[in-house]
């Protein structure tokens, strides 16, 4: 089957490359072209070579390039740089995974004006095509360990940092920051254009991917597994009596799942441009020369208006239990205050609390109850292991991740008493 070389951008209009070998055969010539067109370089610029290209792999989205070049003029630009493309035509996972490019376009294309609240990756050309499904983004490539930046944080295992309370404070001042910066005007019309909210969308009022009989099924896997391997849930999380309970109160979550989605867009003041997976291992960290640590943003695929209660569960939920009891309070009122001081609405801080434990209910019920069965899968001797840290779970990507974020849910269930919130709605 013919498939086009290039593809003409939703967002500027100008024909792209639709995949690695295209971009890779068009060279320093393509690049310059691309970089002109959307306004990265001057038209007496250009891309003179390139000295390295890589492929690299990870993440769900098409084929990763790290890519090296030399402009004719330097004018401060970025010479290492990142280029990603959605999945390749005839890729089974391609409609799945190709539309999450669009937001991250847009926010890369909104991040180029000035005074641009939060550190990202300098965008150097980005545009997506939703009638083909096909996406190019080419920023900046960041020198993770060198340089004053810290080395890559890995997801979900958090209990490897000495102490992770400094990056948590750097994203949720991010958070506040890009938030508060909405809600100042600071961006005019532009966010309302690029990430429309309209909180009577059904999409956005039906998350929860299944119904009852699937949420019923999940629960019967979640007690089975907690009866095989209780030492993948420690402290309690694995008794009989507290999964009893909380399988009642994930089935009335799911029973109210739009009043709670209802509940969470009528906070207006809470509604602003935010991001749902802001964990740390999707950013990168530096101090200041106070010694505070800083942090710039990678991957916004869930780049999207929406209760700011989201976006700090998303930051935390891959986080350590034992950690969020300890600074749960002490985060929380840091994002308030953020948020004030820099332009946002006052929000009282038992309203925002609230607005959390009906995000962790309805977002954890819809998205963190896989782990029992993609254990299962990946590792089906799982009742050996002697806990989340043992090797053979550790490096499995996926289990890993799963396991720790089904866990934090669990616990903050149970920590927050989230069933009674539920109830009480």
């Amino acid at each position: 089957m013919n498939h086009p070389t290039h593809v003409t951008g939703d967002h500027s209009g100008i024909a792209f490359p639709v995949s690695y070998a295209v971009l890779e055969e068009g060279g320093a010539a393509a690049l310059t072209r691309l970089f002109r067109e959307i306004g990265a370089i001057g038209a007496d610029n250009e891309v003179t070579d390139i000295l390295h290209w890589k492929e690299f792999f990870g993440g769900g989205m098409g084929r990763k390039v790290a890519i090296d070049v030399a402009y004719a003029k330097e004018e401060g630009l970025p010479t290492r740089l990142f280029a990603k493309f959605t999945r390749e035509f005839g890729d089974p996972l391609r409609e799945l995974f190709s539309p999450v490019m669009d937001p991250e376009v847009r926010f890369a294309l909104l991040s180029r004006r000035p005074g641009f609240p939060v550190t990202v990756p300098r965008c150097l050309f980005g545009d997506y095509s939703a009638a083909t499904k096909t996406g190019l983004l080419i920023t900046e490539r960041i020198p993770y360990g060198a340089e004053g930046i810290e080395p890559a944080l890995e997801k979900c295992v958090d209990y490897e940092i000495p102490d992770p309370l400094p990056y948590y404070e750097a994203q949720t001042r991010a958070i506040a920051a890009l938030a508060a910066y909405h809600r100042a005007g600071h961006f005019g019309d532009e966010i309302e254009q690029a990430f429309p909210f309209d909180p009577t969308n059904e999409a956005l009022l039906k998350v929860i991917p299944y119904d009852a009989g699937g949420l019923a099924a999940k629960l019967d896997t979640l007690r089975a597994f907690a009866a095989r391997a209780p030492q993948l849930l420690p402290d309690g999380l694995a008794d009989p009596a507290f999964l009893a309970d909380f399988a009642r109160g994930a089935a009335l979550v799911l029973d109210k799942e739009r009043a709670i989605w209802e509940r969470l867009y009528a906070s207006s003041d809470a509604i602003a441009l935010v991001h749902w997976n802001m964990n740390p291992d999707n950013g990168w960290f530096w101090r200041d020369e106070r010694g505070v640590m800083q942090s710039g943003q990678l991957d916004w695929g869930g780049v999207a208006q929406s209760n700011l209660a989201q976006a700090y569960y998303g930051m935390l939920c891959a986080g350590e239990a034992d950690f969020l009891a300890r600074h749960d309070a002490h985060l929380q009122a840091l994002l308030l205050d953020e948020y004030a001081k820099a332009g946002g609405p006052r929000i009282a801080a038992a309203d925002f609390d609230r607005d959390v434990k009906l995000s962790i209910a309805v977002l954890g019920t819809a998205w963190m109850l896989d782990a029992p069965a993609l254990l299962e899968a990946e590792l089906p001797d799982y009742p050996d292991l002697t806990d989340r840290t043992d090797p053979r779970l550790r490096d499995l990507f996926l289990p890993r991740c799963q396991l720790q974020l089904m866990r934090l849910f669990l616990s903050e269930w149970r920590r927050k008493d989230i069933g009674a919130a539920i109830e009480g709605l």
